[in-house]
């Protein structure tokens, strides 16, 4: 099988962002945060230290790579299986990527760091930035987020308010839920209320439809997320996907089942699905439409992967999501 690509992933199927090609500049699982939610799992190193962790230049020349191959993302995602703006060459990177292409930026990140002034002149070179807040209070933040010592809620949201009054972007600020933990009525007025501080460009509702780090972490149905939109108000959308409980396990399951051994391997695009993989559990679906792939021919790289033992499986609420081992 062909080198797997190091930094670039995708694209990525996103209802955020439409397909995404991403770009991961930390280590796995540096991160300021230990979600309980995050879909890629516990964090391995908790850390508010900036540094150098990957060489820009490698990371330019493989973005450059897959843009010449004819890639048409709608964003560049600089994302991944950290927190990015840990790396202290952020800025940098989005100048290079400004030199290479004129597909716009994104910046997803949880926010936590916005309070520096050298994070927030990083993240203003972007396009579009995608901070989170998923709790109105302390001890709420603890709960779901679990942050380093360093970082409190109110540090996290006075940092998204001075980047709102320097940034002439677009932020659009995501709120994940979790049953019974962030979702009465009061944490949501207290999460609204910081919400209106912040004054993002738009809120986006999210609950947990894959794997998440924690299990037992509960989903909200769409009923509830509808509500608790409306109650925010106009400017709040959900962006869960919820036609992924509706997949049909037991059909692909069969036509797994089915595929003989004898098919030709594809490295390159096996190699692409395999870093897509690392980086985000995803559905059938998602692969599908990520690498522009047919059903059958989606499940011919996943079953091979399978077999070789690069990729494993695992089950949210009657979906298939699959994941690099």
């Amino acid at each position: 099988m062909a080198e797997e690509n190091k930094y670039v992933f995708g694209p990525v199927p996103s209802r955020r962002l439409r397909l995404s090609l991403g770009v991961d500049i930390v280590p796995f699982k540096v991160c300021t945060l230990d979600c309980i939610y995050c879909q890629i799992g516990r964090t391995t190193v908790k850390s508010i230290e900036r540094k150098d962790y990957v060489p820009l230049e490698a990371v330019l020349a493989e973005l450059k790579d897959k843009l010449q191959r004819g890639l048409q993302p709608d964003f560049i995602t600089i994302s991944g299986s950290g927190e990015p703006t840990l790396n202290s060459r952020l800025g940098e990177l989005i100048d290079g990527i400004r030199k290479i292409t004129d597909i716009p930026v994104a910046v997803l990140t949880n926010g936590t760091l916005l309070y520096r002034p050298d994070v927030r002149a990083d993240c203003a070179k972007a396009d579009v930035v995608l901070p989170s807040l998923d709790a109105g209070d302390e001890q709420t933040f603890r709960k779901v987020n679990r942050p380093h010592k360093d970082i409190c809620i109110e540090k996290l949201v006075a940092g998204l308010c001075a980047f709102r009054e320097e940034f002439a972007g677009r932020i659009w600020l995501e709120v994940f839920l979790v049953e019974g933990l962030n979702t009465d009525n009061e944490q949501i007025d207290k999460i609204k209320q910081l919400i209106a501080r912040i004054r993002p460009d738009k809120v986006q509702l999210n609950t947990a439809v894959r794997p998440t780090a924690e299990a037992g972490v509960g989903r909200l149905d769409a009923g509830k997320l509808r509500a608790i939109a409306e109650k925010i108000g106009e400017e709040c959308e959900i962006i869960t996907d919820f036609s992924l409980e509706h997949a049909d396990k037991s059909k692909a399951q069969d036509e797994l089942d089915s595929i003989s051994e004898g098919f030709a391997m594809i490295a390159q695009k096996e190699g692409t699905l395999l870093s897509m993989l690392k980086r985000r559990p995803c559905s059938l679906s998602d692969i599908c439409s990520g690498l522009g792939l047919g059903r059958n021919e989606a499940i011919k790289y996943i079953t091979h992967l399978q077999q070789g033992g690069f990729v494993g499986s695992t089950e949210k609420d009657g979906t298939t999501f699959f994941e690099a081992n």
